[in-house]
């Protein structure tokens, strides 16, 4: 006989599932992380993933013009050399499409999907002291435990929809960025308004553009930006990339960002004003994230990056025709790649066109939403469709979004009420054998992510290899080493000019209320290498064993 709702077992009544270990995502960290804790240790793991397939950032992120900033050979895995020499990348800069092919790709040539559970929202992990276990529960009511909990739920996966009055009255649709409709949108014929103006909205606005009738494009602070110059991959340079990927892997792996290409040791005050400027030249013709190498101190002095922030702000003058909307998007209020430096295709040219208009928040800030668009202080602007291209609850939003539950039922909110404080970026004190994939407090989104996330991955390996060994069930960050770590982050932060863009979301500006500390360790992915080496080789200083 069938049940009926009230006779329904609860999360608390049914069986837990059991597993050495169980991971939450499966974009990039945790596939990974499930090969090398399956494969290489002989674990038994399940992943827990909220969308239908694997990929991450990369599932949800479909949006028009949405595309990696890092060039696609070394935005990728580094452990297979097999996958390395099999896999032809098409592009440049890789379309979200083509990453996940990648990533499916993977899957599959590694049996991966097996141990993969999709459709599974995790709901609540908590911490049983007396047995060393997790137990975590998910939106179906099901429950599985584990000695260990991996987070992999990505640094930018907790879409940040603005709270705007009267949004639920719009009478079009509107859409965030990070969470793109997989059968897409249609904007032929349609007046759309896109808010927000970082990585997302410069790589969207040129492709809303050619298709919308018209687009207005609402700006709060103007954005640095330097061409991609993405094109087809050649037969060619595939062929040298893949006979060179060792000494590139290991070129990234040394470097401050992760990315496999030399920055230079010259200061941009060393050179004659001349030199600098073809310098800057030979940059932006070249195109993409090299044009922070030009020079060694970018982001460590003011005077020298006010040279790169000024040739940048001339070329937007010199792009955009209309001298008014040329000023509107000239950046002023921050040094260049103090916030995510975004690279472009035609995005400061695309305010030529003539369906396009920029709106200037700072001088007419959104006051609502009324069902015919948005409104701002002077003006009503009719929409169709809205985008909102805002970005996300970085780096402790999805981790908070999982309600995790440590030492003493401890909410992780609670013990980051004040900012994320964690050890390593790997732990944080109160919740043992809780482990983050480049949480914050880790180099993260200030490095070619897939290099960030190999180290973290096989690093949590050795570390549960260590304990097994040895029979240990418990291991723990300290509340001392955490503190000095914590004020290593900020010391390293406040080494650079990366504070001084007071928006960022680096920061968590991004998001109202907020605790604004700077959350990635800026540091360098070497030397943050070399720490998290150091700590293991002398048994896991920082951590309380048992």
């Amino acid at each position: 006989m069938a049940q009926t709702r009230a006779q329904q077992p609860t999360s608390e009544s049914r069986p837990a599932r059991t597993y050495d270990a169980i991971i939450v995502g499966a974009g990039f960290s945790g596939l990974y992380q499930l090969h090398c804790l399956r494969d290489r240790l002989g674990l038994s793991v399940r992943v827990l993933e909220a969308a239908d397939g694997v990929g991450g950032t990369w599932y949800w992120n479909r949006y028009p013009g949405a595309r990696c900033d890092s060039e696609s050979y070394y935005y990728s895995y580094s452990f297979s050399p097999e996958l390395e020499q099999d896999w032809e990348w098409t592009e440049r800069y890789p379309e979200h499409s083509e990453i996940l092919r990648y990533l499916n790709h993977v899957a599959e040539r590694f049996d991966l999907l097996r141990d993969i559970q999709f459709e599974t929202r995790v709901t609540g992990a908590a911490f049983d002291e007396a047995r060393d276990r997790w137990s975590v529960t998910t939106a179906s009511g099901e429950r599985f435990e584990a000695p260990f909990l991996i987070t992999a739920v990505g640094c930018l996966s907790a879409a940040n929809v603005p709270a705007i009055e009267g949004l639920e009255r719009f009478a079009g649709e509107w859409y965030h960025t990070g969470r793109w409709p997989h059968e897409g949108v249609d904007f032929a014929g349609k007046r759309v308004g896109l808010i927000g103006t970082g990585s997302t909205g410069i790589q969207a606005t040129p492709v809303i553009a050619a298709q919308a009738a018209h687009l207005t494009v609402f700006q709060r602070t103007a954005n640095y930006s330097v061409p991609a110059r993405n094109g087809p991959m050649s037969p060619e340079v595939q062929r040298e990339i893949k006979a060179n990927y060792a000494a590139i892997r290991e070129k990234a792996r040394a470097s401050t960002n992760g990315h496999p290409f030399d920055v230079s040791e010259q200061s941009a005050l060393d050179v004659t004003e001349e030199e600098r400027r073809a310098r800057y030249e030979a940059a932006w013709e070249r195109g993409g994230l090299r044009f922070r190498a030009v020079f060694r101190d970018l982001l460590l002095d003011k005077a020298a990056n006010d040279t790169a922030s000024e040739f940048i702000r001339a070329k937007i003058r010199s792009i955009v025709k209309d001298p008014e909307v040329a000023a509107k998007l000239t950046p002023t209020d921050h040094p260049f790649a103090s916030k995510r430096p975004p690279i472009d295709t035609d995005y400061f040219e695309t305010f030529n066109r003539d369906n396009v208009l920029l709106v200037d928040l700072k001088a007419t800030p959104i006051e609502e939403i009324v069902p015919e668009g948005v409104r701002t202080r002077d003006a009503t602007y009719p929409l169709d469709v809205i985008v909102f291209a805002t970005g996300f609850d970085a780096l402790t939003g999805p981790l908070l979004a999982l309600d995790i539950r440590g030492s003493g039922g401890r909410p992780l909110k609670e013990a980051w009420a004040a900012g994320p404080r964690t050890y390593l970026g790997l732990q944080t004190p109160g919740f043992p054998n809780l482990f983050t994939i480049t949480g914050p407090g880790s180099p993260s989104v200030l490095t070619n992510m897939p290099i960030a996330i190999e180290q973290h991955v096989e690093w949590i390996t050795r570390c549960i290899a260590h304990l097994r060994e040895r029979g240990l069930a418990r291991i723990e960050a300290t509340p001392e080493a955490t503190e000095a770590w914590v004020a290593h982050v900020n010391e390293a932060a406040h080494a650079t000019l990366l504070p001084m863009a007071n928006s960022s979301w680096y920061l968590g500006a991004n998001v109202p209320g907020k605790p604004r500390v700077f959350m990635p360790y800026a540091g360098g992915m070497a030397r943050y290498r070399s720490h998290c080496e150091a700590v293991a080789a002398k048994g896991y200083e920082g951590f309380a064993l048992r």
